[in-house]
C-alpha cells in the first residue's frame, strides 16, 4: 500500500468517527435503510458465503491476522524503532479500515431502535411483577426438569450432540417466525467456536464475528446451555446488537420450540436471571422461592457454577473490562449490565398482547 493511500485512510479515520457519531443520532433513519434495509443483504450474503463451512472460517481469519500481525512486528521491529511514526501511521490505518467494515458489515446496528420499540414493550417493572413471574419461571423450570428426567432429584442433560442442537435452534426460529415475521432466520451459519478454551477463560459463553457473520458458540459450555446461547448469537445475526434485546430473543425462541430440552433450557436461563435480581431486591421472597425448586434444577445450577468456577483466572476481571467499555462506546450504557435488563423484557412481553407465555 503507498504511502498516498494511507494518509487517505488516516485522514478518513476521523470522518468515520464523526459521521457514525451522526448517524447514531438517527435511529430510525439506522432502523429503516441499514437494519432492514442494506444489513439484511449483507448478512445473508456473509451466512452464504462461509455458513456451509463446516468450521469456524472467522476464527480462522483472526489466527491468520494474529499471526500477520506478530510476523510483522519481528520483521519491522527496527525500522519501528528508527521510525516510530510510520508505526503509529500504519496501526491508524489499519484501524480505519476495520472501523469501516465493522460498521458497514454489522456495527450500525448498535444504533437502530430498541427492540422494546420493536415489540412495542417496556422494561420497567414492579417488585410484585418480579415475584410473580419469578414464582412462574421456577414452576415451570420444575415442571419440564420432572417431565424430562422423571425425577426431582436429577438434573437434565441434553442428549443431542452440537450439531442437532444447532439445527433445533434453525427449527425453533422458523417456529418463531410465524408470531414474528422479523425473526426469519435463512441462510444458517451457527458453529462451535475453535476457541471455546479461551472464551471461557474470558468468560464468554459465544460471539457474533461482525466480519463473517457467524455465530459462534462456546463448545465446551455444559450442553443444557447451549440452546440459549444458539438462540442469543443468531439474535445477533438478525442484527440485534443490544445484549438484553438478544438475550431475550435467545429466551423467547427457545421457550417457543417445540423440543422439551429447550424449554427448559429456556426457563432455567431466564430463573437464573430473575433470581440473581429478586435476591438484590427482596432477599426473602428469593429465599422463599429458591426452596421450591427441585433438587434436579439446582443440581443445574451447580453444574453451571462449577463450570465457571473451574476457569477462573486473573485476567477475566480485565477481559470483561474491556467488553464494558466496547458496549458503553457502542451505545449500550449499562455496559455488561445490560445483560440483566432481559428481565424487564421478559415480564412485560408476558403481560403483552402477543405473548404465548
Amino acid at each position: 500500500m503507498g504511502q498516498k493511500t494511507k494518509t487517505i485512510l488516516v485522514i478518513l479515520f476521523p470522518i468515520q468517527i464523526f459521521l457514525v457519531g451522526l448517524l447514531a443520532r438517527y435511529p430510525d433513519w439506522v432502523e429503516e435503510y441499514y437494519s432492514n434495509g442494506i444489513y439484511v443483504y449483507i448478512s445473508r450474503f456473509l451466512r452464504m458465503l462461509f455458513g456451509w463451512l463446516p468450521f469456524s472460517f472467522g476464527d480462522v481469519l483472526y489466527t491468520a491476522l494474529f499471526l500477520l500481525a506478530g510476523r510483522y512486528l519481528y520483521k519491522q521491529w527496527k525500522r519501528i524503532k528508527v521510525k516510530p511514526l510510520n508505526f503509529v501511521k500504519d496501526v491508524v490505518v489499519v484501524l480505519s479500515i476495520a472501523y469501516f467494515a465493522f460498521h458497514l458489515l454489522w456495527g450500525m446496528n448498535y444504533y437502530r431502535q430498541p427492540i422494546t420499540w420493536k415489540l412495542n414493550i417496556d422494561r420497567q417493572y414492579t417488585l410484585d411483577e418480579l415475584v410473580r413471574f419469578t414464582q412462574t419461571v421456577a414452576q415451570k423450570t420444575n415442571d419440564y426438569q420432572q417431565q424430562i428426567t422423571q425425577d426431582s432429584l436429577a438434573p437434565v442433560h441434553i442428549p443431542y450432540p452440537k450439531r442437532e442442537i444447532f439445527q433445533k435452534t434453525e427449527d425453533a426460529y422458523a417456529l418463531l417466525q410465524k408470531q414474528f415475521p422479523e425473526f426469519e432466520y435463512t441462510n444458517p451459519s451457527l458453529k462451535s467456536s475453535i476457541y471455546s478454551l479461551p472464551l471461557t477463560i474470558m468468560g464468554y459463553g459465544g460471539y457474533l464475528n461482525p466480519f463473517t457473520n457467524e455465530a459462534q458458540v462456546n463448545g465446551i459450555t455444559p450442553a443444557f446451555r447451549l440452546p440459549m446461547v444458539s438462540g442469543h448469537e443468531v439474535g445477533h445475526q438478525l442484527g440485534y446488537s443490544a445484549e438484553d434485546a438478544t438475550n431475550f430473543i435467545g429466551y423467547l425462541v427457545t421457550s417457543n420450540s417445540d423440543d422439551v430440552y429447550f424449554k427448559y433450557a429456556s426457563y432455567h436461563h431466564a430463573l437464573g436471571y430473575c433470581l440473581s435480581d429478586l435476591f438484590y431486591k427482596d432477599e426473602t421472597q428469593y429465599k422463599r422461592i429458591l426452596a421450591t425448586l427441585n433438587p434436579g434444577v439446582k443440581e443445574n445450577f451447580k453444574e453451571l457454577n462449577d463450570f465457571w468456577k473451574k476457569y477462573e483466572n486473573p485476567l477475566e476481571p480485565m477481559f470483561k473490562s474491556v467488553f464494558n467499555t466496547f458496549l458503553k462506546v457502542n451505545n449500550q450504557k449499562e455496559g455488561i449490565k445490560s445483560y440483566n435488563g432481559v428481565v424487564g423484557l421478559m415480564i412485560n412481553y408476558e403481560n403483552s398482547p402477543s405473548s404465548k407465555f
